[in-house]
């Protein structure tokens, strides 16, 4: 399972929401779950201390992805990419 932790209006995480949108087809029995910060606090216990930046991408609860400043849609695609193959073994 993928966890994708974000915050709305974000534009790092809209880079990765289309770039979920892209792949998801070719990945369909790979759960993910989106984690607004902002919104559901208490569904973070489990990832406090292990990002800072939005999007992060956890698979069975191991960082896959961190986004950074600047980094563009080619960079966040492929991260989606690497963290669907990861959570399927």
């Amino acid at each position: 399972m993928i966890t994708m932790i974000e915050m709305a209006g974000y534009p790092y995480c809209a880079k990765a929401h289309r770039a979920i949108d892209e792949v998801k087809a070719r990945h369909a029995g790979t759960e993910i779950v989106f984690i607004d910060e902002n919104k559901e606090p208490e569904k973070l216990r489990e990832f406090a201390g292990k990002y800072y930046y939005v999007p992060s991408l956890f698979v069975d609860g191991e960082k896959v992805f961190e986004a950074s400043p600047g980094d563009d849609y080619e960079k966040i695609r492929a991260a989606v990419e690497k963290a669907y193959k990861t959570a399927e073994g």
